[in-house]
Protein backbone atom coordinates (compact mmCIF):
# COMPACT_ATOMS: atom_id res chain seq x y z
CA UNK A 1 0.00 0.00 0.00
CA UNK A 2 1.29 3.41 -1.06
CA UNK A 3 0.74 6.80 0.76
CA UNK A 4 1.11 9.93 -0.82
CA UNK A 5 2.15 13.04 1.49
CA UNK A 6 1.33 16.45 -0.49
CA UNK A 7 3.11 19.42 0.24
CA UNK A 8 0.78 22.49 0.24
CA UNK A 9 2.42 24.78 -2.36
CA UNK A 10 0.66 21.94 -4.87
CA UNK A 11 -2.17 23.58 -4.61
CA UNK A 12 -0.99 26.28 -6.87
CA UNK A 13 -2.24 26.40 -10.34
CA UNK A 14 1.75 25.82 -11.98
CA UNK A 15 1.52 22.31 -10.38
CA UNK A 16 -1.93 21.37 -11.04
CA UNK A 17 -0.57 19.79 -14.52
CA UNK A 18 1.96 17.98 -13.53
CA UNK A 19 -0.07 16.88 -10.61
CA UNK A 20 -2.84 15.34 -12.92
CA UNK A 21 0.09 13.72 -15.13
CA UNK A 22 1.80 12.12 -12.22
CA UNK A 23 -1.58 10.86 -10.72
CA UNK A 24 -2.59 9.15 -14.26
CA UNK A 25 0.55 7.45 -14.57
CA UNK A 26 1.09 6.36 -11.21
CA UNK A 27 -2.68 4.43 -11.88
CA UNK A 28 -1.31 3.18 -14.97
CA UNK A 29 2.13 1.69 -13.24
CA UNK A 30 -0.60 0.17 -10.45
CA UNK A 31 0.78 2.20 -7.57
CA UNK A 32 -1.87 4.92 -6.83
CA UNK A 33 -2.37 5.35 -3.40
CA UNK A 34 -3.79 7.21 -0.60
CA UNK A 35 -2.95 11.00 -0.77
CA UNK A 36 -2.33 13.38 2.45
CA UNK A 37 -1.90 16.81 2.28
CA UNK A 38 1.01 18.59 4.53
CA UNK A 39 1.09 21.81 5.65
CA UNK A 40 4.28 23.38 7.98
CA UNK A 41 2.74 22.81 11.49
CA UNK A 42 2.21 18.96 10.71
CA UNK A 43 3.65 16.43 12.31
CA UNK A 44 4.53 13.93 9.39
CA UNK A 45 5.92 11.22 11.61
CA UNK A 46 2.67 10.98 13.57
CA UNK A 47 0.57 10.72 10.14
CA UNK A 48 3.02 7.86 9.10
CA UNK A 49 3.20 5.95 11.81
CA UNK A 50 -0.91 5.75 11.86
CA UNK A 51 -0.76 5.01 8.29
CA UNK A 52 1.67 1.85 9.01
CA UNK A 53 -0.84 0.57 11.20
CA UNK A 54 -3.60 0.83 8.45
CA UNK A 55 -0.80 -1.45 6.68
CA UNK A 56 1.04 1.23 4.44
CA UNK A 57 4.82 -0.13 3.29
CA UNK A 58 5.84 3.03 1.12
CA UNK A 59 5.58 6.51 1.98
CA UNK A 60 6.20 8.58 -0.82
CA UNK A 61 7.06 12.93 -0.86
CA UNK A 62 6.11 14.77 -2.97
CA UNK A 63 7.28 18.09 -3.16
CA UNK A 64 10.67 19.86 -3.19
CA UNK A 65 13.92 19.97 -0.78
CA UNK A 66 11.96 22.03 1.78
CA UNK A 67 9.27 19.18 1.91
CA UNK A 68 11.85 16.15 1.78
CA UNK A 69 13.34 17.51 4.78
CA UNK A 70 10.42 18.61 6.90
CA UNK A 71 9.38 15.00 6.41
CA UNK A 72 12.78 12.90 6.97
CA UNK A 73 13.98 15.03 9.86
CA UNK A 74 11.34 13.58 11.56
CA UNK A 75 10.18 10.36 10.17
CA UNK A 76 13.60 8.88 8.62
CA UNK A 77 13.51 5.76 11.37
CA UNK A 78 9.65 5.21 10.70
CA UNK A 79 9.52 1.21 9.57
CA UNK A 80 8.71 1.50 5.70
CA UNK A 81 10.30 2.25 2.53
CA UNK A 82 10.31 5.84 1.60
CA UNK A 83 10.12 7.67 -2.30
CA UNK A 84 10.02 11.21 -3.54
CA UNK A 85 8.44 12.65 -6.34
CA UNK A 86 10.37 16.22 -6.78
CA UNK A 87 7.98 18.72 -8.35
CA UNK A 88 9.20 22.25 -8.73
CA UNK A 89 11.98 24.45 -7.79
CA UNK A 90 14.83 23.51 -5.80
CA UNK A 91 15.26 19.82 -5.99
CA UNK A 92 19.27 19.22 -5.04
CA UNK A 93 18.19 16.44 -3.04
CA UNK A 94 16.22 14.65 -5.74
CA UNK A 95 19.53 14.79 -8.10
CA UNK A 96 21.49 13.51 -5.53
CA UNK A 97 19.11 10.31 -5.15
CA UNK A 98 19.00 10.09 -9.03
CA UNK A 99 15.04 10.92 -9.44
CA UNK A 100 14.36 12.98 -12.18
CA UNK A 101 11.83 16.04 -11.68
CA UNK A 102 8.13 15.95 -12.55
CA UNK A 103 6.34 12.76 -14.75
CA UNK A 104 9.44 11.02 -14.98
CA UNK A 105 10.15 10.06 -11.39
CA UNK A 106 6.95 7.44 -11.74
CA UNK A 107 9.03 5.73 -13.27
CA UNK A 108 11.74 5.61 -11.10
CA UNK A 109 9.81 5.21 -7.97
CA UNK A 110 7.84 2.31 -10.17
CA UNK A 111 11.05 0.30 -10.80
CA UNK A 112 11.60 0.17 -6.85
CA UNK A 113 15.53 0.36 -7.00
CA UNK A 114 15.91 0.65 -2.82
CA UNK A 115 19.26 1.84 -0.98
CA UNK A 116 19.57 1.64 2.95
CA UNK A 117 20.73 5.35 3.68
CA UNK A 118 22.76 6.59 7.04
CA UNK A 119 21.28 8.91 8.81
CA UNK A 120 22.53 11.65 10.56
CA UNK A 121 20.93 13.35 13.73
CA UNK A 122 21.04 16.85 15.41
CA UNK A 123 19.06 17.98 18.55
CA UNK A 124 16.00 15.80 18.12
CA UNK A 125 15.85 15.74 14.58
CA UNK A 126 17.54 13.58 11.61
CA UNK A 127 18.96 14.85 8.00
CA UNK A 128 19.84 12.69 5.55
CA UNK A 129 21.91 14.44 3.01
CA UNK A 130 23.62 17.54 4.06
CA UNK A 131 23.86 20.07 7.01
CA UNK A 132 25.06 23.07 6.74
CA UNK A 133 26.33 25.98 9.10
CA UNK A 134 26.24 28.85 7.80
CA UNK A 135 29.57 31.13 8.93
CA UNK A 136 29.70 32.26 12.48
CA UNK A 137 31.66 32.86 15.50
CA UNK A 138 31.31 29.56 16.36
CA UNK A 139 33.11 26.60 18.64
CA UNK A 140 33.35 23.41 17.25
CA UNK A 141 34.29 19.76 19.71
CA UNK A 142 34.09 17.15 17.92
CA UNK A 143 34.31 13.48 19.85
CA UNK A 144 34.65 15.36 23.48
CA UNK A 145 38.62 15.37 22.88
CA UNK A 146 39.13 18.20 20.05
CA UNK A 147 37.95 22.27 20.20
CA UNK A 148 38.16 24.03 17.03
CA UNK A 149 37.48 27.72 16.70
CA UNK A 150 38.75 30.75 14.24
CA UNK A 151 39.99 34.01 14.82
CA UNK A 152 36.65 35.18 13.30
CA UNK A 153 34.30 33.46 11.80
CA UNK A 154 34.32 29.99 10.41
CA UNK A 155 31.65 27.62 8.35
CA UNK A 156 30.76 24.16 8.95
CA UNK A 157 29.23 21.74 6.24
CA UNK A 158 28.23 17.95 7.52
CA UNK A 159 28.04 15.71 4.27
CA UNK A 160 26.35 12.24 4.89
CA UNK A 161 24.48 11.80 1.27
CA UNK A 162 25.59 15.13 -0.53
CA UNK A 163 28.31 16.31 -1.44
CA UNK A 164 29.32 19.75 -1.07
CA UNK A 165 30.74 21.82 -3.96
CA UNK A 166 32.75 25.09 -3.00
CA UNK A 167 35.28 27.71 -4.52
CA UNK A 168 38.32 29.57 -2.77
CA UNK A 169 36.70 32.66 -3.45
CA UNK A 170 33.72 34.97 -5.66
CA UNK A 171 36.43 35.12 -8.67
CA UNK A 172 37.81 31.40 -8.79
CA UNK A 173 36.69 29.52 -11.42
CA UNK A 174 37.35 25.96 -10.13
CA UNK A 175 34.86 24.03 -8.62
CA UNK A 176 36.01 21.87 -5.60
CA UNK A 177 33.67 18.97 -4.26
CA UNK A 178 34.13 17.42 -0.72
CA UNK A 179 32.23 13.85 -1.33
CA UNK A 180 30.43 12.00 1.76
CA UNK A 181 31.92 8.51 2.76
CA UNK A 182 29.88 5.86 3.74
CA UNK A 183 29.60 5.00 7.27
CA UNK A 184 30.50 7.72 8.71
CA UNK A 185 29.52 11.93 8.74
CA UNK A 186 32.20 13.82 7.17
CA UNK A 187 32.71 17.62 8.56
CA UNK A 188 34.17 20.08 6.52
CA UNK A 189 35.34 23.14 8.13
CA UNK A 190 36.23 26.14 6.92
CA UNK A 191 37.51 29.33 8.80
CA UNK A 192 37.26 33.23 7.21
CA UNK A 193 39.68 36.11 7.99
CA UNK A 194 38.64 39.72 7.76
CA UNK A 195 39.62 41.46 4.76
CA UNK A 196 39.57 45.10 5.58
CA UNK A 197 36.48 46.98 4.18
CA UNK A 198 35.89 44.40 1.85
CA UNK A 199 34.06 41.51 3.50
CA UNK A 200 35.97 38.10 4.44
CA UNK A 201 38.28 35.69 2.76
CA UNK A 202 37.60 32.16 2.86
CA UNK A 203 40.94 29.83 4.06
CA UNK A 204 41.75 26.82 3.37
CA UNK A 205 39.32 24.14 4.40
CA UNK A 206 39.95 21.25 7.38
CA UNK A 207 37.88 17.74 6.95
CA UNK A 208 36.95 16.37 9.73
CA UNK A 209 35.54 11.98 10.18
CA UNK A 210 33.55 11.82 13.47
CA UNK A 211 30.86 10.12 15.65
CA UNK A 212 29.46 13.34 17.47
CA UNK A 213 30.16 16.96 17.02
CA UNK A 214 28.70 19.62 19.28
CA UNK A 215 29.22 22.95 17.76
CA UNK A 216 28.00 26.36 19.80
CA UNK A 217 28.20 30.34 19.83
CA UNK A 218 27.32 33.03 22.53
CA UNK A 219 24.59 34.43 19.37
CA UNK A 220 22.23 32.24 17.52
CA UNK A 221 23.81 31.10 13.97
CA UNK A 222 21.75 29.82 11.01
CA UNK A 223 21.26 26.09 10.49
CA UNK A 224 19.83 24.18 7.31
CA UNK A 225 19.74 20.44 7.43
CA UNK A 226 17.57 18.74 3.96
CA UNK A 227 16.44 22.42 3.08
CA UNK A 228 14.91 23.03 6.73
CA UNK A 229 16.70 26.13 8.04
CA UNK A 230 16.36 26.92 11.82
CA UNK A 231 18.42 29.12 14.41
CA UNK A 232 20.51 27.83 17.10
CA UNK A 233 22.87 28.36 19.71
CA UNK A 234 24.24 24.94 20.54
CA UNK A 235 23.68 21.83 18.28
CA UNK A 236 25.24 18.24 18.04
CA UNK A 237 25.11 16.03 15.73
CA UNK A 238 26.19 12.24 15.28
CA UNK A 239 25.22 9.42 12.75
CA UNK A 240 21.83 8.29 13.96
CA UNK A 241 21.88 4.11 14.82
CA UNK A 242 18.89 3.36 12.33
CA UNK A 243 18.93 3.80 8.33
CA UNK A 244 16.62 4.94 5.97
CA UNK A 245 15.21 2.61 3.19
CA UNK A 246 15.02 4.83 0.50
CA UNK A 247 13.56 4.33 -3.74
CA UNK A 248 16.58 5.91 -5.82
CA UNK A 249 17.25 6.39 -9.61
CA UNK A 250 19.77 4.41 -11.26
CA UNK A 251 21.47 8.07 -11.58
CA UNK A 252 22.01 8.17 -8.01
CA UNK A 253 25.15 10.22 -7.34
CA UNK A 254 26.70 7.73 -4.15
Amino acid sequence: MYVYLYDNFLRHKNFVSTIRQMEIMLTDFGIAGKILRIQNYTDSKAIIEDEIKRGAKTVVVVGNDSTFGQVLSRSATCDCTFGFLPVGPNNTIAEVLGIPAGVDACTTLSRRRKEFLDIGWMNNRYFVSQLHVFPGKLEVIYDERFKVSANDKMEVVVCNLQPFFWKRDKNDKEQRIVHPQDGKLEAFLRPLTKKGWWGYNYEEPSIFPFEEMVIMAKEPFTVEADGKVSKEIKIKIKLAHGKVEMIVGRNRQF
